[in-house]
């Protein structure tokens, strides 16, 4: 998979797939953006419950459960590490179900949730390679 990454004037960020979507960032104005996009370790962070979220969805959807009153809640917990810097310390989600959700199902769906691709990479770091070339 190649994503484009490009400048969008101020502080924007746009990430462009090979598909033609596109995501866009900015930085909050007390870094000196608009704040008129999510930062990207926002949407990182945003990544995650949406990751859990579509398995919950398809969880739901595969045994014809409505997702009306169905939601996720993510928390995110940050601590200081050796050097001072802030980083996240604990990611905890929980599926918020409705009185009427099926409860021969309620453990299945965290399990559901569980196999989140994100939380997998986060859990299993890919190798990271940055170089240049001049074009």
């Amino acid at each position: 998979m190649k994503i484009d990454i490009s400048f969008e004037g101020g502080k924007k960020v746009a990430s462009t797939f090979e598909n033609g979507l596109q995501m866009m960032t900015d930085q909050a104005v007390e870094n000196g953006g608009d704040g008129s996009y999510p930062e990207p370790f926002a949407c990182f962070l945003g990544s995650i419950g949406t990751c859990a979220g579509i398995y919950v969805l398809e969880f739901c959807n595969a045994r014809k459960i409505p997702t009306e009153k169905v939601s996720l809640t993510q928390n995110i917990e940050f601590e200081l590490d050796p050097q001072g810097k802030r980083r996240v310390s604990k990611v905890s989600m929980t599926i918020n179900l409705p009185p009427e959700f099926p409860e021969r199902y309620q453990k299945a769906i965290v399990k559901a949730a569980e196999l989140c691709s994100v939380k997998k990479a986060i859990m299993h770091p890919p190798e990271f390679v940055i170089d240049y070339q001049v074009v």
